[in-house]
């Protein structure tokens, strides 16, 4: 169902300790009730890879993955080697990784029929678009993240009338690590991903 989203924040959170710590983002949008990101699960749940998982009541249970030694120096899912499920659907996704402008390098997926792009608006701001159709004019949301340790927050406004998938996405990709959507952003990751696993090799 299409609702006309208000806009919502999701509050930074932790719980647990080393191998079983939780964190992520939660909190409650006025029409699709609590949502909760984990990002990234803990892993010794999730071996060989980092996962970020989104739930809520009134949304579809969505996950990002991603698996490689890059992963090793990662703390959030990257889009390189990423898988992402929304229920049960798998969901194929595709960039154009030499794209030169942040809408080239945009990602685009399909899910339930409708198209979808993902592009970085800056460092801490994204924008998902749900593309128009002969039967829907689309939305876009968009995500914006401030703050610092646990008063970190990310703020979403909807335009448009939502699905519950929207939603849902939106909010996943708050715990991915979207560096490559940028030049620069993609030249940093791989830089500071280098740096790590060297430094840990030697340690």
């Amino acid at each position: 169902m299409h609702t006309t989203a208000t806009a919502f924040t999701l509050r930074a959170w932790a719980e647990g300790r080393t191998h079983e710590r939780r964190t992520g983002y939660r909190g409650t949008s006025p029409e699709f009730g609590e949502i909760v990101l984990t990002a990234p699960l803990p892993r010794k749940n999730t071996p060989g890879g980092l996962v970020s998982e989104v739930r809520g009541p009134s949304i579809p249970t969505a996950t990002f993955e991603s698996r490689g030694i890059h992963t090793e120096a990662a703390d959030l899912p990257t889009l390189n080697g990423s898988v992402l499920r929304v229920g049960d659907a798998l969901v194929h996704l595709r960039r154009n990784r030499f794209g030169l402008t942040r809408r080239a390098r945009a990602l685009h997926f399909r899910y339930g029929g409708d198209r979808y792009r993902l592009w970085a608006a800056g460092r801490k701001k994204f924008v998902l678009r749900r593309e128009a159709d002969d039967e829907d004019p689309g939305v876009s949301a968009t995500a914006t993240r401030s703050g610092f340790g646990g008063s970190r927050k990310v703020v979403v406004r909807v335009s448009g009338r939502a699905l519950a998938a929207d939603i849902a996405l939106v909010a996943l990709f708050a715990g991915v690590d979207r560096a490559p959507l940028t030049r620069g952003g993609a030249v940093r990751a791989a830089l500071a991903r280098s740096t790590r696993l060297f430094a840990e090799s030697r340690s």
